[in-house]
């Protein structure tokens, strides 16, 4: 059973960062297809990056590609979303995903 646990959200201002662990279990991080996702308030889910660890290429909409990058932690089994120069539209709940599964999401707040 695959499980997932997001954390390291909370308050910043515009133009900090921020990076989000994801630990995994059930589930390798060194052969799993792994993603961020997150979902701004009244918003359906938007995705943030994904890594295929065949391709080793992450991929990443244009919205985030200069300012998000996907990284994992084999030892520890997990993977990480690191986010530079956040900006108040950025506020939202972030989750891990992996084959459709997601954890209970961390909730990421921007102020101007």
């Amino acid at each position: 059973q695959v499980e997932l646990a997001e954390s390291g959200g909370g308050l910043v201002q515009s133009g900090a960062s921020l990076t989000l662990p994801c630990v995994a279990s059930g589930v390798s991080v060194s052969t799993a297809p792994r993603s961020w996702v997150h979902q701004a308030p009244g918003k359906g889910l938007e995705w943030l990056a994904t890594f295929h660890p065949d391709r080793r290429i992450p991929n990443y909409p244009a919205s985030v590609k200069d300012r998000f990058s996907i990284s994992a932690d084999s030892a520890r089994n997990t993977w990480y979303l690191q986010m530079n120069d956040l900006k108040p539209e950025d506020t939202a709940v972030y989750y891990c995903e992996v084959w459709g599964v997601r954890g209970r999401g961390t909730q990421v707040t921007v102020s101007s």
